[in-house]
């Protein structure tokens, strides 16, 4: 996976600075995480993560952790740096959301494996499925998790095709879970921002 040089500690805020910082600029990351947000049926986000998103949980992580100290940060970074898209992939936190527990017991168990079934289409082109949680796995033999991590790799042809257009589907090929979604027009602009 890609670590991105971009967030180091010198370049993230002192606890006091994003304090106020964050009063100014919360509700502006918020619709951010929001239009990057694609509910893929009744029970599955992805969230589209960038530098924007993974640079505020990281300070985040900071300020309710209180952590000032270097090797802190450093772990902060480590945790959370590798969800920057790199430039020729998309990567999301994948919440699968079912508030009754008993509920979400019975459903995490029939849906094993359902990480590995996700894609994306461009238009024209083969699915992308997902890599998912390269940091470690997540499941077991009786349950998966309600979160993982996925990246999806794209060519350089899908980049272009997308940067020029092009539609995108999200979706889920899992036995027990077949949902997917074309991306809206404010959505799909925000992740061709990622591509280079």
């Amino acid at each position: 996976m890609q670590i991105t040089g971009n967030i180091t500690p010198e370049s993230l805020m002192s606890l006091e600075a994003y304090s106020k910082w964050r009063k100014a600029n919360k509700p502006a990351v918020m619709a951010h995480r929001k239009l990057r947000s694609v509910h893929l049926g009744e029970h599955m986000t992805l969230q589209f993560e960038s530098e924007t998103t993974i640079r505020y949980q990281i300070q985040e992580m900071l300020r309710i952790e209180k952590i000032f100290e270097e090797d802190g940060i450093q772990q902060e970074i480590d945790a959370y740096a590798a969800l920057v898209p790199g430039g020729s992939n998309w990567t999301a936190t994948v919440l699968l959301e079912y508030p009754d527990v008993s509920e979400r017991k019975r459903e995490l168990a029939r849906l094993i494996g359902v990480e590995d079934r996700l894609f994306v289409e461009v238009e024209g082109q083969a699915r992308v499925y997902a890599i998912a949680d390269e940091d470690m796995d997540r499941e077991n033999d009786e349950k998966t998790s309600a979160v993982h991590f996925a990246r999806f790799e794209l060519t350089p042809v899908m980049c272009a095709a997308v940067k020029a257009g092009a539609a995108v589907k999200v979706g889920c090929d899992h036995t027990n879970y077949p949902a997917h979604v074309t991306l809206a027009d404010d959505t799909l602009a925000s992740l061709a921002s990622d591509l280079k």
